[in-house]
């Protein structure tokens, strides 16, 4: 008998496939998606619906690789947008090979969470994990609670779960405490485990397949929610105009003696009426101007130069519930 190559041994122990999780507003999808990863790929914000597109990050480690697709939250829509964020969750769903339902250890389990756990009957192919977050918030006594329902929830919807993993709130990207990071790294072991074997599906270096528009166009969302009021993060939209390197005679003419390198950056930020342009904008421009510097650092440190950073408000009426509209804007 031909005896097999160790090469090929290794890869048929090494595991790799796709994780998701689910949940309901501000339980840390995505930060806990930046936390696998490493580095920020998606945007987070305490305001529902913040994720709106399917982002992929990647954590490649010795025995496994884990692609994590963030998605929007599953909820009940009231636009077509809604209804179109939706859609997107349940094409993502029902390809991937482990789903993680996020609940906060801090909170009880209640309507919203039973909600998204039946949907969940609807992914059969998935393996199931219950993942209790912000464990560090709650007592002993609270967090053997949080892990008894979320137990009796997955016993009495889905039959059972494949695992229960609980993990500290997480600090922002670069900030996490050792025990911290020896918890991301527990869970990361535990969905790589479930995932089936298989070879690397991106190269090690990898970590997401997100374009640098794509990524700017979401700090700057990202900035703006922030920074505009209570009833606006569902109407605001960011589209990239142009990016650009700026020539040396251009930057000696705009920034006297600085020669280093500088990208300019034009982007749009689409709101449904004109009052919610008002409001992006600020009283002289003061609030679009804060969303500017808010959202400069992530992008000098993404493009890896300077940035000259333009921004403009402009309205498309009620685009989130128009077919056209919706489909220039990039859904």
């Amino acid at each position: 008998m031909t005896p097999v190559p160790e090469r090929a041994e290794r890869d048929e122990r090494h595991r790799s496939g796709f994780v998701s999780f689910v949940g309901r507003p501000n339980v840390g999808k995505s930060t806990l998606t930046n936390a696998l990863v490493g580095e920020k790929v998606a945007i987070t914000s305490p305001k529902p619906q913040t994720t709106r597109r399917a982002i992929r990050g990647v954590r490649t480690s010795e025995g496994g690789q884990l692609v994590i697709v963030d998605t929007p939250g599953i909820h009940r829509p009231r636009t077509l947008l809604g209804e179109r964020l939706n859609d997107l969750v349940s094409g993502v769903l029902v390809d991937v090979d482990v789903i993680g339902f996020c609940v906060p250890a801090d909170e009880r389990i209640g309507p919203g969470d039973r909600f998204i756990a039946e949907q969940l009957r609807d992914y059969p192919r998935a393996k199931k994990v219950a993942i209790v977050t912000k464990a560090d918030k709650a007592g002993r006594g609270r967090i053997a609670e949080a892990l008894l329902a979320v137990q009796a929830l997955g016993d009495e919807v889905l039959g059972g779960w494949d695992e229960i993993v609980p993990v500290a709130a997480l600090a922002g990207e670069g900030a996490r405490s050792p025990r911290e990071q020896a918890q991301i790294d527990e869970l990361a072991a535990t969905l790589i485990g479930l995932l089936p074997e298989g070879p690397p599906l991106y190269g090690d270096e990898t970590v997401t397949e997100e374009t640098d528009e794509d990524r700017i166009a979401e700090l700057i969302r990202e900035a703006a929610l922030e920074a505009a009021e209570e009833e606006l993060p569902h109407s605001i939209a960011v589209t990239i105009d142009d990016i650009a390197p700026r020539s040396l005679s251009e930057r000696s003419e705009t920034k006297g003696p600085d020669e280093r390198p500088m990208t300019d950056v034009y982007a749009s930020l689409w709101v449904e009426r004109d009052s919610q342009k008002g409001i992006v904008i600020g009283k002289g421009g003061q609030r679009l101007k804060a969303i500017g510097a808010a959202a400069r650092p992530g992008i000098e440190a993404l493009v890896g130069t300077r940035v000259f950073l333009s921004l403009h408000v402009k309205v498309a009426k009620d685009w989130q519930r128009d077919p056209k509209l919706l489909g220039r804007l990039g859904f």
